[in-house]
């Protein structure tokens, strides 16, 4: 039988008969018994005042139900062609809705009623009274029903914020060392003057969190990729072998816990392909690169090592600045610009000391540029707008540093004694370790975490 339907709307839903605006949608197709029925349906309504307006095809019934928003819809049909009808709203329909049909089974029952069916009513057989009174009743069920939904979405909502809540002023407490109230101030500060719900803002805090910690994590592969290479020449050269050794292991897990921290983050697996696509890319270069460094290393496996080093270092790259443009920060760029100087450091060593072992000068000249790079990086962050006093003694700290390091560097241009060797690999770890904490300092700072 096809489907016969009539949206009831009103301005208020009472238990007594009231005016209402009458919707009839119809189907041509053999209207007969149907017809017969909403005629029935519409004489009882106008009873108790209703206006009565045809509103075309069935087939329309959510657009129907959707654009003058009645407040009741009721349907001449079988229990399958309703059900269909229901389907787009997924049990949740905006208006009652009342089926007139003949007796339904129970799987037809159970089906319509989590479809969001408010009443059922025999087609047949019911005096207008009654029937005009049980539609009635169906219309304060379903505002009822509809109350008690939007409060239980209300109440989700407030514990949901309370939880985002909690959970950023964890991330302000770690990060910068204050208590929960202040923690709390800042965050209600931030909502006042950006005119949002507390609980919007620390949801953006945790993302913001997130994203600074998915940059410093992927940019820590590009240094690492540099970094494994690096301390695979000191253990070829004899530069404090032993150590390197276990160096080069924390660097090895290192890489793997990052690769894992990445890959289980909600943001990445929801990001767009080209930005999982990278992820996938660093990691098959992983791979490459941790089969090259297992093989005994000779002056070509350091060579091929090196080769597959880049192609991390390549890859590692354009995760990190997915993920940078990703979190459409700009403060998130500093994270970015600091965690760079990390590989630089490691790159300087690591290519002056494969200058010597592979007997390649041309890497030594290549240098240039990337020691330009550094120089140029660490200006721009002792201008940054992001330094604090922990951060500008930082930098202190990366400036001697630095300078120690091209001190080995002339070293081991001139002589390519040992002592200027290990000079260089030694700073390279120190500027490291200062990069490392400047680059968590700038993660945590309130500027990035608040942005």
């Amino acid at each position: 039988m096809p489907v016969h339907c009539l949206a009831v709307a009103s301005a208020a839903v009472t238990m007594a008969f009231m005016a209402v605006s009458v919707i009839l949608l119809s189907s041509t197709q053999a209207p007969g018994a149907a017809d017969a029925a909403l005629s029935r349906v519409q004489q009882a309504l106008e009873r108790t005042g209703a206006a009565v307006r045809h509103g075309g095809a069935c087939s329309a019934l959510v657009h129907q139900a959707g654009a003058p928003a009645p407040d009741q819809v009721v349907a001449v049909a079988s229990a399958a062609e309703l059900a269909q009808a229901l389907q787009p709203w997924g049990g949740e329909p905006p208006c009652a809705v009342s089926l007139l049909s003949p007796p339904l089974q129970e799987a037809e029952r159970t089906e319509l009623l989590a479809l969001g069916l408010a009443g059922w009513w025999p087609q047949e057989g019911l005096a207008d009274e009654a029937l005009a009174a049980g539609l009635a009743l169906d219309r304060a069920r379903w505002q009822r029903e509809a109350a008690a939904r939007h409060e239980l979405a209300r109440a989700r909502g407030q514990l949901d914020e309370r939880k985002w809540v909690d959970r950023a002023k964890g991330v302000l407490m770690s990060a910068r060392g204050i208590g929960e109230d202040e923690a709390f101030r800042l965050l209600r500060g931030a909502a006042m003057h950006a005119n949002l719900r507390v609980g919007e803002v620390s949801r953006s805090v945790i993302e913001a969190s997130q994203w600074a910690d998915a940059i410093n994590r992927a940019g820590q592969l590009r240094m690492l990729s540099q970094r494994l290479v690096k301390l695979a020449a000191q253990r070829l050269a004899g530069i404090d072998a032993r150590r390197a050794r276990t160096l080069q292991d924390e660097a090895t897990q290192r890489v793997q816990d990052n690769l894992d921290h990445l890959a289980a983050l909600p943001q990445l697996a929801e990001a767009p392909a080209p930005t999982r696509d990278a992820l996938a890319a660093v990691n098959a270069a992983w791979t490459a690169l941790a089969a090259a460094l297992n093989q005994r290393q000779t002056p070509q496996a350091l060579a091929d090592s090196d080769q597959r080093a880049m192609a991390l270092l390549t890859s590692a790259e354009a995760l990190t600045d997915a993920l940078e443009e990703g979190g459409a920060r700009r403060a998130l760029t500093v994270v970015n610009l600091c965690g760079r100087q990390r590989m630089r450091v490691q790159r300087v060593a690591k290519d002056a000391l494969l200058a010597t072992l592979l007997g390649e000068p041309a890497r030594r000249e290549a240098l240039t540029p990337l020691l330009d790079e550094v120089e140029a990086t660490l200006l721009e962050l002792e201008r940054a707008p992001l330094t604090s006093a922990e951060s500008r003694e930082a930098l202190a700290a990366a400036r001697d540093e630095w300078l120690r390091l091209l001190h080995g560097l002339r070293g081991t241009e001139g002589s390519q004694s040992s002592e200027s060797r290990a000079l260089l690999a030694r700073s390279s770890d120190a500027l490291l370790d200062v990069f490392d904490r400047l680059t968590a300092s700038y993660e945590h700072s309130l500027q990035v975490i608040m942005s």
